[in-house]
C-alpha cells in the first residue's frame, strides 16, 4: 500500500516542507556525482557513525572536521538509494504540509529536526559500537506521521494497492496507514535486536529503531509545539 495524497487541503503554502524535500533531493544528487571512494568519505563525515558518537559522548576525540553531534542533523539529509529517497519524500510531501500549517513554519522546522535527532539517538543506543553509517530522513518523518495521526486520524489518504498483476487505488483512514507503518517497524525492530543486526539503509537494512524513536518523540513533542492550538 503506497500513499498518493490525502484529502485534507491546507490554507498555506508549506514552504518548509518543500524546502526540506528540495534539500534532500539536492544532497542525494550530489551523492550521485561522487566516485565510490569519495562517497564513502562523504557519508562517513556527515552520517552518524555510532562508534564515533559514543567516543565523542565519552570525551574521546575522534578528529573529524564535522563534530559528531552535528551529524545527528546532517545525517537527516542523506539517503542510501533512490527508493530510500523517494519513499521518504512522498510521505513527507503528503503528511508534512498539514502539520506545518498547524505548528507554523518555524516551529514545524524545529519539530522536524528534533524528531530526527531523537530518532538518530534511539538508533545509536541499540548499536553504540557499530562502524556502519546511520542516515536518512525516516526518523524525522516518523515524527511528522505521529503528529498527523494525533491531529487528523480520520482523514483519508488515497493509496495505491497492488493485487497481483492489478493495481488500483483505495481511500484509507490515515490512522490505518500510519498504524501499519509503526507496527511493521516495531515487529521488525524487535526481530533485528534478536539478530544483533546493524540496521542502516546504506547496507540494505532498515533503521527500524530510528523510525520507532522518531514516532515516539513525535507523539510527545507535537502537543508541546502547539499541534492542538485553536484555529
Amino acid at each position: 500500500m503506497f500513499p498518493l495524497y490525502d484529502e485534507n487541503p491546507t490554507r498555506i503554502t508549506p514552504y518548509i516542507t518543500y524546502g526540506l524535500i528540495g534539500m534532500n533531493v539536492l544532497v542525494f544528487l550530489h551523492e550521485l556525482t561522487l566516485p565510490n571512494r569519495q562517497l564513502e568519505q562523504f557519508l562517513h563525515l556527515y552520517a552518524v557513525i555510532p562508534r564515533e558518537l559514543t567516543a565523542s559522548f565519552a570525551g574521546v576525540p575522534v578528529y573529524q572536521p564535522v563534530p559528531e553531534w552535528e551529524t545527528l542533523v546532517t545525517s537527516q539529509f542523506l539517503h542510501g538509494g533512490w527508493w530510500h529517497l523517494i519513499s521518504n519524500m512522498v510521505f513527507l510531501w503528503i503528511f508534512g504540509n498539514n502539520i506545518e500549517e498547524r505548528l507554523g513554519h518555524l516551529k514545524y522546522l524545529i519539530f522536524y529536526l528534533s524528531c530526527g535527532v531523537f530518532a538518530a539517538l534511539c538508533q545509536w543506543f541499540v548499536s553504540m559500537t557499530s562502524d556502519v553509517p546511520s542516515l536518512g530522513a525516516s526518523g524525522a518523518i516518523a515524527g511528522v506521521l505521529a503528529a498527523y495521526i494525533l491531529r487528523f486520524p480520520q482523514v483519508r489518504v488515497v493509496s495505491l494497492i497492488f493485487l497481483g498483476f492489478f493495481i488500483t487505488t483505495i481511500r484509507v483512514p490515515a490512522f490505518i496507514l500510519i498504524g501499519l507503518f509503526i507496527v511493521q517497524n516495531v515487529v521488525s525492530g524487535v526481530s533485528s535486536l534478536q539478530a544483533a543486526a546493524n540496521m542502516t539503509m546504506q547496507t540494505g537494512g532498515v533503521a527500524y529503531w530510528a523510525h520507532i524513536g522518531g514516532f515516539f518523540f513525535g507523539l510527545l513533542l507535537s502537543p508541546l509545539f502547539g499541534l492542538f492550538r485553536p484555529d
